[in-house]
């Protein structure tokens, strides 16, 4: 698996992820002398050109703690009032760091509305090349305040994810309280530290494992993440926050922890924003309709759907899905789910005898789709 780094590039702008349990000292309160110390490591960073957007977690963890809660909330309106809670703390405890070396940060709240729309994610996009041009910091966490379930990144691993391809950033830094992912749980022996591998490693997620594990924990996202990242080119590294000055190591090119290396081809920057979006609905695909998207460059037409999951209407968004289940990729569809089962396995010509009418030949265009 340590087959070498390929390409491997830390580059001069880099998106740094940092976890609940590393931040809160596992739910004990703000790590504030391990804060100061990433802080020292990013300013150092800043002297060397390279710039730096911080994704953070922690706002819920800290929230639960200052309301005397005994454990992590789980209704939706109590983790919104803890995310409230806890921001503060956190913003503040970012924020009176850079002060120490005269520097300015800003606080950026992203849901997945904010990247489904095309309008709105152009606009983050600007926002943040721009912060970074005047010297700022921006640290963005998910807006628990005002999400739902339907609507959350579900973990801030994805969403720096989504923030390395909303501004291209050359590495995705993970800092977790693992020195890495390992061949699989240390904690059963003879376990090794995976030092690197292409982020589109098929073997990777046997390795990560569910999660929940000591040594594996979180795997999973991060693996997720590091594919997600290297649509856009970026390279990424899991590491430990507890290595002492992590993130000036890796910048002055030492080896830590696991690289997984982006290997496949660029998406142009319309598709690496489609390919952000959430899926509404699902497409098994025949083995016919894999090869032609895949192998030949062409549109999805309905002769090639076996079957349809989901609600969904005209222009959203929904996955396509090999018979093995792996999704292959994922585009606007010109049907309603109703419609699209009504003439999924059927010729193109059928269309307009199945449904009275024809919006498209295609049940999506090659332009409106994304392979992955």
């Amino acid at each position: 698996m340590n087959a070498g780094d390929g390409n491997f590039d830390v580059g001069d702008t880099w998106v740094v992820k940092i976890g609940s349990s590393l931040l809160t000292e596992n739910g004990r309160g703000l790590a504030v002398d391990r804060v100061a110390k990433w802080v020292d490591d990013i300013v150092a960073l800043r002297s060397a050109g390279i710039s730096v957007v911080l994704v953070s977690s922690g706002a819920v963890a800290e929230g639960t703690r200052r309301l005397g809660l005994e454990q992590r909330p789980e209704s939706v309106h109590l983790l919104q009032a803890a995310a409230a809670v806890g921001q503060m703390g956190l913003i503040q405890l970012y924020e009176s760091n850079f002060q120490r070396h005269q520097i300015h940060t800003a606080q950026v709240l992203l849901t997945h509305d904010d990247l489904r729309s095309r309008e709105r994610y152009l606009n983050a996009r600007v926002c943040l090349k721009s912060l970074l041009d005047l010297g700022v910091i921006p640290v963005i966490n998910e807006n628990d305040t005002v999400v739902t379930d339907e609507i959350r990144f579900g973990d801030n691993d994805t969403l720096a994810a989504l923030v390395a391809n909303l501004i291209e950033a050359n590495s995705l830094i993970l800092l977790t309280d693992q020195q890495g992912l390992f061949s699989q749980d240390p904690k059963l022996g003879d376990s090794e530290l995976i030092e690197s591998a292409a982020a589109s490693d098929t073997g990777l997620m046997g390795m990560a494992g569910p999660g929940g594990g000591m040594g594996r924990g979180g795997m999973v996202t991060k693996i997720r993440a590091a594919q997600i990242a290297s649509r856009s080119g970026a390279n990424t590294i899991i590491a430990s926050g507890h290595q002492a000055h992590v993130l000036r190591d890796i910048g002055q090119d030492k080896h830590i922890g696991t690289r997984l290396f982006a290997d496949q081809p660029l998406l142009a920057s319309r598709k690496q924003w489609m390919a952000t979006l959430p899926a509404c609905g699902e497409l098994l695909l025949d083995q016919g309709a894999v090869r032609v998207l895949t192998s030949e460059g062409k549109s999805l037409l309905p002769v090639g759907v076996k079957s349809v999951t989901g609600s969904f209407t005209r222009g959203e968004m929904v996955a396509c899905v090999d018979e093995s289940g792996k999704e292959v990729a994922r585009g606007f569809v010109n049907y309603g789910d109703q419609e699209t089962t009504a003439i999924i396995g059927k010729p193109s010509q059928q269309i307009e005898a199945q449904l009275g009418f024809v919006n498209e030949e295609e049940l999506i265009h090659r332009d409106n789709l994304v392979l992955l």
